[in-house]
């Protein structure tokens, strides 16, 4: 299996490449990362230029994965469908959890609040456009049955075998009633990251006895999807935006301890690396050496430097891999690596 970890900005999006039983070429998207990742500023993205290889070898997109409404997952899929009309010709399978769905799950009206549209047919030779309404264009190819995606299913497709972890009906509930459009630009940083303070700092911080974590508290991140996929007896933990008690909980239902935790090649870390998103609990679940971080870190100055120490602090031999070299080159000090020898970090654009 090839995973890609597009460069997707400040978002997630991850293609997955294998042979299955019979030998045929199968192709799991997941996400898409903003809309640049497809298209921007008179130029393609990385989004782009995957999808055209695909067409190119006269493969599919087997399943393609939605984790979430946010437009840094969202963003370049919403591009793509707005510029290749043909785009669900090679899409076999959706999965997404709309507004529409959910509503129909509890048996309550919709929150309009969750309504996305497209402009369908633009391109940059033409600005003629339709909107339609997002869930309604992926209706209509019969890709997508509407069914909600949550904690405790399972799913076995050519020769891949995922366990969904997040969401629940809690959070799915939570998203239809209280989910807002954000009001302000995604693409615009409010915060300063914390690159300048030392590994050290944080890790003592955290040992006081009066240390409290603090989760993510955005109704649109709880509402992500989060799995373990499982190919050739390898598992894979891909965390979307999820919040970490969702998370412990659903590993902690699958039998996983302090002593006997889930056993992966990486974790795709939930947010982009946000402190709030990854605690010490969740750590003790989960052994492996390699953690993915992706972002550009353009917008909300992620990853957090204090969730790296958190791995450090768990995992001495923990192994960063960043798909956007400037970050990887930036976050550490000098006095990080002669403090904490064992740690790695590296460049990311393909596991295989």
């Amino acid at each position: 299996m090839k995973i890609k970890f597009i460069k997707a900005n400040n978002g997630d999006s991850i293609l997955l490449s294998f042979k299955d039983e019979d030998n045929i070429n199968r192709n799991i998207l997941i996400d898409g990362g903003t809309s640049k990742t497809y298209y921007g500023s008179g130029k393609t993205g990385e989004l782009f230029q995957v999808i055209e290889d695909i067409k190119e070898k006269s493969e599919k997109v087997d399943l393609l994965i939605l984790t979430h409404i946010d437009s840094d997952h969202i963003g370049g899929l919403k591009k793509w469908f707005e510029m290749d009309k043909n785009a669900f010709d090679i899409i076999q399978k959706v999965w997404f959890n709309s507004g529409r769905s959910i509503a129909n799950y509890f048996k309550e009206d919709e929150n309009k609040e969750l309504v996305d549209e497209l402009n369908i047919f633009e391109s940059p030779q033409t600005s003629v456009s339709q909107a339609i309404v997002f869930e309604d264009y992926i209706e209509r190819f019969n890709v997508w049955d509407k069914s909600v995606i949550k904690e405790g299913i399972r799913v076995s497709q050519s020769g891949v075998k995922i366990e969904l972890l997040t969401p629940n009906d809690d959070t799915l509930y939570r998203l239809l009633k209280e989910y807002k459009k954000p009001k302000h630009n995604y693409q615009t940083s409010g915060s300063k990251n914390d690159w300048e303070i030392p590994l050290e700092t944080f890790i003592k911080e955290e040992e006081l006895p009066e240390f409290k974590f603090l989760q993510d508290n955005s109704v649109s991140n709880g509402s992500s999807i989060g799995f373990i996929l499982t190919f050739n007896g390898k598992k894979y933990l891909f965390l979307g935006d999820a919040h970490p008690f969702l998370i412990i909980d659903s590993l902690k239902r699958l039998s996983y301890t302090k002593t006997n935790p889930l056993v992966v090649e990486f974790v795709k870390v939930s947010h982009h690396g946000s402190s709030r998103n990854t605690n010490k609990e969740l750590l003790e679940l989960i052994e492996t050496n390699n953690y993915i971080i992706s972002t550009n870190s353009d917008v909300h100055n992620l990853p957090d430097k204090r969730t790296l120490a958190r791995i450090i602090k768990h995992n001495r031999n923990a192994i960063f891999h960043f798909n956007y070299d400037h970050v990887k080159e930036s976050i550490f000090l000098d006095e990080d690596l002669e403090k904490y020898k064992y740690f790695n970090f590296k460049s990311i654009a393909e596991w295989k």
